[in-house]
């Protein structure tokens, strides 16, 4: 029987998604980050399809999101989007320390994907994190710094009086290439990777992953080891192909 039990990691709550009769093994194990303004039960499908496999899967909700969320304006929580990110970095340490010291997770078989914000969260992780087994980007961007240059222009343009001065800005840009993928390329070290992108994404844009993809693809000695799955007409909505694609693909791959 498969069961969700809310829990408290280091003050991180998180959603426990696994099969009763394993939940004390060492077992493969994923993280899925949830977007902007979503939770961690928004993902529940792709938790309950992958512990149905036999994985165990845990589904944070990040900071300012769910049971962590406070009250602040949306424009407020665009303005943070990249401290949330970087929140989430620690949260996934934090995640996959309790996973070992608890003997929960099995060698070399910790997997880490998102949506959206969660997406562009797995692939700055990859930057700082070898012990990542392998990752999903489901409408996410390796490029975080120009992603970051394009949401702040938007801003700019959207929000009167504009609130961040522009060296705030150049030094955001400066830590932002820290953990931005597609500027490190190196520390891939070839690691599996699955992304998924609408082609008419007017949030994240398609063509961020779909170069980085066709950039990298020729450092691959394993092709099988990188897909990538698009969709026509698919705006900003993970779809239930991507879902069911991404579970089937993990199965070979962590």
């Amino acid at each position: 029987m498969i069961t969700i039990t809310k829990e408290y990691w280091s003050n991180i709550p998180v959603l426990h998604v696994v099969d009763q009769q394993k939940k004390e093994e060492a077992l493969p194990t994923l993280t899925y980050i949830h977007g902007i303004t979503s939770a961690k039960e928004h993902n529940l499908p792709i938790a309950y399809l992958l512990a149905e496999k036999g994985y165990r899967v845990i589904l944070p909700d990040c900071m300012h999101h769910g049971e962590r969320e406070e009250n602040i304006s949306s424009e407020a929580l665009q303005m943070q989007f990249f401290d949330i990110v970087k929140q989430n970095l620690d949260d996934i340490e934090t995640i996959y320390e309790h996973l070992v010291m608890n003997e929960l997770v099995e060698v070399d078989r910790f997997g880490l994907a998102g949506t959206s914000m969660g997406g562009i969260t797995t692939a700055a992780a990859l930057t700082q994190f070898s012990w990542v087994t392998c990752a999903g980007i489901l409408m996410g961007t390796p490029k975080l710094t120009l992603f970051a240059k394009d949401m702040i222009e938007k801003m700019k343009a959207s929000v009167p009086n504009f609130p961040v001065p522009d060296e705030q800005i150049t030094l955001l840009l400066e830590e932002l290439t820290e953990i931005d993928l597609s500027v490190q390329k190196d520390k891939i070290f070839g690691r599996p990777i699955f992304f998924w992108h609408g082609e008419k994404d007017d949030v994240v844009p398609f063509a961020h992953s779909y170069d980085f993809y066709e950039e990298i693809i020729p450092d691959y000695k394993n092709p099988e080891n990188i897909h990538f799955l698009k969709e026509i007409n698919r705006g900003h909505k993970v779809s239930r192909l991507a879902i069911v694609e991404f579970t089937n693909w993990l199965e070979y791959k962590l």
